[in-house]
């Protein structure tokens, strides 16, 4: 082959090729790439259409007679649901995204994330196909607000019966973590935890007799509501006000605590308001474990407490300026108690007045807001409320007394009367 055929050769390929990549389409293919075209062209024209438009209304309500049947029917298969545990996770129904908006998204998860990772993970009571978190949300809206239950169940669309089930059953899962969320420090801790007695740094570094404190210990009270009567939940009575007119004693929880600098929780102890041992077990535990006391340490609280060696109280009476500085000095730091007392009733407003009228269940609910209280400070999320007058703790009359206690007091007051004297002249 010589040349020429080579070069005829190549461009009969080349022709080739041309016509098969730009051959015209044939009429049917032109045809169907059209009709394409204009549907890509009438679905994007519809769907700008429909987005510039406002929402259709909602369909009117059924009447009456019709809402109470499907009520109704809609019942019964959620109690049935209440009472079995086979339901998988991919079944449950999640928080609606516009109630996790309502509150702190962070702390349902970090709370979800706490119960799920606890030694006890069994389904809890009356979820009815409820995603944890979502359980999660309903409580501490029902601990975070005085609303009702019919209020939560038309927010929540659950059944009031099923919402009390399960705000319950998420008390007791919290309850179950009181040891690990509210401890008493121990060792180092415990040294770390060490705060001055008085805040005066040189007056506390040139007095060795002067102890470090370990905690404020103190107490206030929660409302409740007897089985004999109910108050209203939206009164804006005074709850205290209420509470003092109310003759019987057990209209009220005792809620004992014992809170570091940071008003974390140390020591919760819940008890009837007839309950008139005031840090009585307390005081035991420290007489029987003198190991949880660092040394040269102490608790402080107002008269009324155990007076002892490892609880210094105020002076119940006046006797001169030694007492009155001694008790200026410890009332510097009841400021501490009060206002962690104020930083939780602001969290969690039910707390004002639990309209509960059995005792076991009213407890679980103040234990819950407690151990909440720690857990949202290790979140360092804190709500600081507004130390109210009427509820300050009012001092009382010394009750129990020990040598040892008195002596160390009256050491205690000695110097730092001393050091001031010493310093005025």
């Amino acid at each position: 082959m010589d040349v020429n055929e080579y070069v005829l050769s190549a461009g009969r390929s080349v022709l080739d090729m041309v016509e098969r990549e730009w051959q015209p389409l044939s009429p049917g293919e032109l045809e169907q790439r059209l009709d394409q075209a204009v549907e890509e062209i009438l679905e994007a024209d519809l769907i700008a259409k429909l987005k510039t438009q406002p929402p259709p209304p909602p369909p009117p309500p059924p009447p009456i007679c019709v809402q109470l049947l499907q009520s109704q029917a809609n019942v019964q298969p959620q109690v049935l649901q209440t009472t079995t545990s086979s339901s998988s996770p991919e079944d449950e129904v999640p928080a609606p995204r516009e109630l996790l908006d309502t509150v702190d998204g962070a702390a349902v998860k970090y709370i979800t994330d706490m119960l799920q990772s606890s030694k006890s993970r069994a389904r809890m009571a009356g979820r009815a196909r409820l995603s944890l978190s979502h359980t999660v949300l309903l409580s501490l809206t029902l601990l975070s607000e005085r609303i009702s239950y019919r209020s939560v169940s038309r927010r929540f669309h659950l059944e009031k019966g099923n919402i009390h089930r399960i705000f319950f059953s998420f008390c007791e899962r919290i309850n179950t973590l009181e040891e690990r969320h509210i401890r008493w420090p121990v060792g180092k801790e415990a040294v770390e935890a060490l705060f001055p007695l008085c805040s005066r740094e040189k007056e506390q570094e040139e007095q060795e007799g002067v102890p470090q404190v370990l905690g404020v210990l103190g107490h206030t009270r929660i409302p409740i509501r007897l089985p004999i009567g109910k108050y209203d939940v939206e009164s804006t009575v005074p709850e205290v006000k209420r509470m003092k007119k109310e003759a019987h004693p057990d209209s009220w929880l005792n809620l004992e605590l014992t809170c570091d600098r940071k008003g974390r929780f140390l020591h919760c102890r819940i008890s009837k308001g007839s309950d008139v041992d005031r840090g009585v077990a307390l005081r035991d535990k420290l007489k029987q474990h003198p190991e949880l006391m660092p040394s040269s340490s102490c608790l402080v609280a107002r008269a009324g407490y155990p007076l002892t060696a490892h609880i210094l109280t105020s002076y119940s009476e006046s006797h001169g300026p030694r007492e009155e500085l001694f008790n200026q000095t410890l009332e510097e730091h009841f400021h501490i108690l009060d206002q962690a007392v104020a930083n939780l009733r602001a969290r969690f407003q039910r707390l004002r007045y639990l309209d509960i009228g059995n005792y076991d269940r009213a407890r679980a609910v103040v234990l819950t807001a407690c151990v909440l209280h720690n857990v949202f400070l290790d979140m360092g999320q804190v709500v600081q409320g507004e130390v109210e007058k009427e509820v300050a703790i009012i001092q009382e009359g010394e009750t129990e007394v020990d040598e040892e206690g008195v002596h160390r007091r009256n050491v205690i007051s000695d110097l730092l009367f001393k050091n001031v004297d010493s310093g005025s002249t």
